[in-house]
């Protein structure tokens, strides 16, 4: 095993990596080639590069869990999903490819999954099932991971062709008729209010659930 070399340092590295290439230049040649050791050095600690995305995902729900302790409990259910979704976009937006990267991931450590209990104590004991709780988080992780994916492609595909989403280019593209359609397209908004809007029809669903 290479002196120095720690799993801990391994995803620190693979993260800032992640920032400076995005998710195709995230290769395990290339992160040890930034810690300056050999590939294999690497594999006493991630077998392959799917065990090291789990291992980077894992951190960063650790922060996650950091950040929701900070948070005092809400209210109700909907109080405490709607701190969880916006903290977890926070994390991902941090990250270049933040959601695309952890999607599909699997935990490494138990207490990052433990975070879910407190959660579903104060659901059950207001009447949830632990399934319905397990479920409803589930669905905002979903719908965090899709927004995020969707806003951060968007960003960058602007970054590299500002029109690229120009609503006087679009209208002239649909041509004649398909008024609401344009007029939709002009009061799209991106970011933190329809981000806003859109977790808010989520949790809508989740409360109309039939035991709701």
């Amino acid at each position: 095993m290479t002196k120095g070399i720690t799993r801990e340092r391994i995803v620190t590295a693979a993260l800032e990596l992640l920032n400076d290439t995005g998710m195709d230049g995230l290769t395990v040649r290339a992160l040890a080639s930034r810690l300056d050791v050999r590939a294999s050095a690497l594999y006493w600690h991630v077998r392959n590069k799917q065990e090291l995305l789990d291992e980077m995902a894992t951190e960063v729900m650790r922060r996650v869990t950091g950040a929701l302790a900070a948070v005092p409990p809400g209210a109700c259910w909907r109080d405490d999903l709607s701190s969880y979704a916006r903290v977890l976009r926070s994390e991902y937006l941090l990250h270049r490819d933040g959601a695309r990267t952890f999607s599909g991931t699997r935990i490494t450590d138990p207490d990052v999954v433990r975070m879910k209990e407190p959660l579903f104590e104060r659901w059950t004991a207001a009447g949830w099932k632990p399934a319905d709780a397990d479920d409803a988080v589930d669905v905002v992780t979903a719908f965090v991971v899709g927004f995020v994916i969707e806003e951060q492609e968007r960003r960058q595909s602007a970054e590299t062709d500002p029109t690229r989403y120009s609503t006087t280019l679009r209208d002239a593209w649909l041509g004649g008729g398909a008024s609401l359609v344009k007029e939709a397209g002009h009061l799209r908004d991106d970011g933190d209010q329809r981000f806003e809007r859109h977790l808010g029809k989520v949790l809508d669903g989740i409360a109309a659930r039939p035991d709701a």
